[in-house]
């Protein structure tokens, strides 16, 4: 993984120099748009609602649109003077008991890792939030923007979880009619979640869409159904195994080079240079058999004339 942050938890007149990761990754499946007939992707253009004319990237602006749909349009210099921040500090504002927030409000996850100076109050904070069965509220800024969060421990890794503002999570706005619920269809609910009572395992559960996508996309591609385009710069089947393709790419380069699948990768990257120099050894040749030649019918038209 790569750290995306650097900077320090502090609380008290305690600081730990930590690193931060992103903890989670998006497996969803994405699709383009393409055309049907050839598989050409979609593009879009950016054209104004208002003249229908195409807009160019440089004439765009960020507008803020007004409850009564009025637009103020708002420059760089307005933007540049909103007050962000850049410090490199995680505050512990305070530790509060872990029941108290409601996990609608967690965001995006990320591990901290501590540098070698903070490894010791970096395993103190952890064992304390273990002990207290506490969460820390702190405040952060990520992406100049501060953002209030959490430290919670997992496993043996401080976890920071971004948190919602209080006034971005909505009220519902519906009421819900049950009517008289009677003792014998409670008793059969707890029946119902005491059969179905467990352990909570993430492994137990699969992405059974992902997977079906996958192996439909292989069926295509091995049966051939593949559109490759002008455009196209990549075989469609990388998309179902990188490695495989690479794999191939890198036999194709050794045949074009008449060495054999087996021989030992590590010599590849001195191979051009062998192949430079033939290169430049073919050229010279060719220079020799090309003045030997000019010689030679100079010599016949002498003796001609």
């Amino acid at each position: 993984m790569r750290a995306i942050w650097k900077g320090a938890v502090s609380f008290g007149l305690v600081s730990v120099p930590v690193k931060l990761y992103s903890a989670t990754e998006s497996h969803d499946v994405s699709f383009r748009q393409v055309h049907a007939k050839d598989g050409g992707r979609i593009k879009y253009q950016r054209v104004c609602s208002i003249d229908g004319e195409e807009v160019a990237y440089a004439d765009i602006a960020k507008g803020y649109e007004t409850e009564d749909g009025e637009m103020v349009i708002l420059s760089d210099d307005d933007l540049a003077e909103l007050p962000l921040t850049s410090s490199r500090e995680i505050a512990v504002e305070k530790f509060v008991p872990s029941n108290q927030i409601d996990p609608m409000l967690f965001e995006k996850s990320y591990y901290l890792e501590p540098e070698k100076t903070g490894a010791k109050p970096y395993a103190l904070l952890r064992q304390a939030l273990l002990d207290a069965d506490r969460m820390a509220v702190v405040t952060v800024a990520l992406r100049q923007r501060t953002s209030i969060a959490v430290l919670r421990v997992r496993d043996d890794v401080i976890v920071l979880q971004t948190m919602m503002w209080p006034d971005e999570v909505r009220e519902p706005d519906f009421s819900i009619e049950t009517g008289e619920i009677k003792d014998a269809e409670v008793k059969m609910a707890h029946l119902l979640v005491e059969t179905l009572a467990g352990d909570f395992d993430a492994s137990e559960f699969e992405d059974d869409y992902a997977e079906a996508v996958e192996s439909l996309v292989k069926a295509k591609i091995e049966g051939g159904e593949v559109k490759k385009t002008a455009t196209s710069t990549k075989s469609s089947g990388e998309v179902v195994d990188l490695l495989a393709a690479l794999q191939r790419s890198v036999d194709a380069a050794k045949t074009a080079r008449g060495e054999t699948s087996d021989e030992a990768d590590d010599d590849t990257p001195a191979k051009p240079a062998k192949k430079t120099a033939k290169k430049g050894a073919a050229k010279g040749a060719a220079k020799k058999t090309a003045a030997k030649k000019a010689t030679t019918k100079k010599a016949a038209a002498k003796k001609a004339s």
